[in-house]
């Protein structure tokens, strides 16, 4: 069988991508290795409609809704290789089987590389986050921590005193100039030069190399990304460099410069959240389905 479109990753932006082609009744097909970057979160924060509610549970209720589409197929495996065909693209998966397309949408999304701090990985999405937006909130307007492993930094220093009190934690990774301190003062941030030794095992409470400890109510960090899949690479898609990584390059249409070729999601944005997701996996379902109409 050759599917109208597979869908290579199944979280919010696959998911979304396809509940388009579903309702244009195409047969889609849906890789999906279960492994949202989000897993490590109690909760999610900022998309409408669903407030709070567990990462989990608003991926598992969206899957059960688009499975309830006569015309989409699930298989849960990891696409390890992709390659252009006559008619489209085929996807191998890791037990070894092959599928056909017309169109390819990849939604692989992201992982993050975490600063190697004792204590951090345990903590991360629970009180060790990247997003201010996604969990500055909850924090509740206590003591917040920014660890510095590049100069992006200071721009999250420099917003999340919007969120509670804010010390940022140079860490021997850059030093702010002139500018950037008085920047930093005008927000009211505590800047801290001694080097961190340590975070704590169920708080964001930071040790420093004297033995000082500093408690947090939670602790922001800047991860680096790298795309989750080979597929983009394999297939000649073109990327471009991000603030944290590198993501796949698309046009106003989510298409890459590989013509059939769709993605969507962090593997398609400089940065992102469930909501940006969603709606970036909307645009590109869209797109993909106008794509087997007029050309």
């Amino acid at each position: 069988m050759v599917y109208d479109t597979i869908i290579v990753g199944g979280s919010y932006a696959g998911i979304s991508a396809g509940l388009q082609l579903a309702r244009a009744r195409r047969q889609i097909l849906i890789i999906d290795a279960g492994q949202r970057r989000n897993r490590f979160a109690y909760s999610s924060h900022g998309f409408l409609g669903q407030d709070g509610e567990h990462p989990g549970a608003i991926a598992s209720k969206a899957r059960e809704q688009l499975m309830a589409y006569p015309t989409v197929e699930w298989v849960t495996d990891t696409a390890i290789h992709a390659k252009a065909e006559q008619e489209g693209y085929a996807i191998v998966v890791g037990s070894g089987q092959s599928f056909a397309a017309r169109r390819l949408i990849l939604a692989t999304g992201v992982k993050d590389e975490l600063p190697a701090l004792p204590g951090l990985t345990a903590l991360w999405g629970k009180k060790v986050f990247h997003c201010p937006y996604c969990h500055g909130y909850e924090l509740n307007g206590g003591m917040i921590g920014v660890l510095a492993s590049s100069p992006l930094a200071i721009h999250q220093a420099l917003m999340l005193p919007d969120w509670g009190p804010t010390t940022l934690f140079l860490n021997e990774a850059y030093t702010p100039d002139a500018a950037q301190l008085a920047q930093l003062a005008r927000r009211g941030v505590t800047v801290e030069a001694e080097p961190v030794l340590s975070i704590g095992e169920d708080q964001a409470d930071i040790t420093l190399a004297s033995g000082r400890i500093i408690r947090l109510a939670g602790l922001f960090i800047q991860p680096r990304t790298r795309l989750s899949s080979p597929l983009a690479v394999q297939l000649g898609c073109e990327l471009e460099a991000g603030p944290t990584g590198e993501f796949i390059k698309v046009d106003a249409m989510r298409e890459t410069n590989v013509p059939g070729v769709f993605a969507c999601g962090d593997a398609a944005v400089a940065a992102g959240n469930v909501a940006i997701a969603v709606g970036d996996g909307a645009r590109t379902g869209a797109a993909a389905h106008q794509s087997l109409i007029f050309r």
